[in-house]
């Protein structure tokens, strides 16, 4: 590993180093500090796979519109990813608690700029879209909501500022004194390649 220096005019040779940003948060009890620490273990869990349903839904809309399908090869299509989908992750997703599912919706909606439940409506239609929005309401959850990152979604949308620049860890670390969980299921852009 070569560092960088500089050498002054008396010379002194002075070394560059880039280092991680550290977080203090300062340990603190009460409800909002609790809540606080909730959002972001539940947000380490589940941004990964938000960042994965961008990808998948940016994958299968390419697909569709280049290959030209008409309705029924769409469908078949559709049928496909939705099989291997569930292969793929119905076992990781079942771990996630129903905080942690609710926030996913929420994400979802933030990376792809469509509602969970507009994404079923126009994949699968909409019965099935209404079947999932009934599941989502019975565990106190909407699909329909759109995020909203100067309001409910505040706290979040800092979290996912966070992520993006590389600094989400840090401030994990300095909560929790570990790094944040890997994600169960990765990106095959993450599998390295031969």
């Amino acid at each position: 590993m070569f560092m960088e220096f500089i050498v002054d005019r008396n010379g002194d040779t002075v070394y560059i180093d880039h280092l991680d940003p550290v977080y203090k948060v300062a340990r603190r009890k009460g409800k909002e500090w609790r809540k606080y620490y909730r959002l972001v273990h539940n947000f380490a869990k589940a941004y990964p796979y938000a960042l994965l349903a961008e990808e998948k839904l940016r994958e299968a809309d390419s697909t569709i519109v280049r290959s030209g399908f008409n309705r029924r090869q769409k469908n078949r299509y559709i049928n496909i990813l939705q099989d291997e989908l569930f292969d793929t992750f119905e076992k990781p997703l079942r771990n996630l608690t129903v905080s942690q599912g609710k926030l996913l919706l929420r994400l979802i909606d933030r990376q792809t700029g469509i509602t969970p439940y507009e994404i079923i409506r126009d994949y699968k239609g909409r019965a099935a879209a209404g079947f999932w929005q009934g599941i989502a309401r019975l565990f106190g959850s909407d699909m329909k909501k759109p995020y909203d990152p100067q309001g409910d979604d505040k706290q979040t949308e800092q979290l996912v500022e966070l992520y993006s620049k590389g600094e989400f860890n840090a401030l994990y670390r300095s909560i929790f004194g570990k790094n944040p969980p890997e994600p169960v299921v990765r990106s095959y852009l993450d599998v390295p390649q031969k």
